[in-house]
């Protein structure tokens, strides 16, 4: 992905993703409020190992959980330099979890994952059903439980979000949305 965004460093990158794509297509609902009140924490992790990046996802964990959630809503940790291979990446996720949990916030925060190869268990690669957790580069998105749960409850249909957002997908396909990923505004 990062070469259709060529010249575009992490961030900008994972900002035009979150415009173009997760807003712009409306995959979420919940990110255009928190996007234009400015309440997104953008983290590039320079990290060049699961350890570092495990450290900087547990200084951000802690950094959220202290957090205004008027200034900050939400934290996108964008990882770059490691764990660019998707199977990698998932088996991450687990210690991701587990540091949730060590630092008692399970119940308060939430990780979301978000990879270049995103493959959902049980389909192809190319199934345009993967494209909604396809980023740029690999991100975890560190969200608010409360959050989460009075977005829901102000969205009627929030059960169906999943499933519209695979058929706007399967309408685009890859190719639209590779034409989106490549535009640069």
């Amino acid at each position: 992905m990062a070469a259709t965004m060529r010249g575009m460093n992490a961030c900008a990158a994972t900002r035009h993703w979150l415009e173009q794509v997760v807003i712009g297509l409306n995959l979420c609902p919940f990110a255009k409020a928190v996007h234009l009140k400015r309440q997104i924490r953008w983290v590039e992790s320079e990290a060049r190992d699961p350890d570092g990046l495990l450290a900087d996802l547990v200084r951000e964990l802690q950094f959220l959980a202290g957090a205004d959630p008027e200034a900050v809503e939400t934290t996108l940790l964008i990882h770059p330099h490691v764990l660019n291979d998707f199977l990698d990446y998932n088996d991450f996720l687990d210690l991701a979890d587990a540091a949730v949990e060590e630092l008692g916030l399970d119940g308060v925060l939430q990780v979301a994952s978000f990879h270049p190869d995103y493959q959902f268990d049980g389909t192809d690669f190319d199934d345009a059903g993967n494209l909604s957790n396809r980023s740029p580069y690999p991100t975890l998105h560190l969200l608010r439980e409360d959050s989460i749960a009075r977005a829901v409850a102000a969205f009627p249909d929030a059960a169906t979000i999943y499933e519209r957002n695979i058929e706007t997908l399967r309408r685009l396909g890859v190719e639209g949305w590779r034409a989106l990923m490549s535009t640069a505004d």
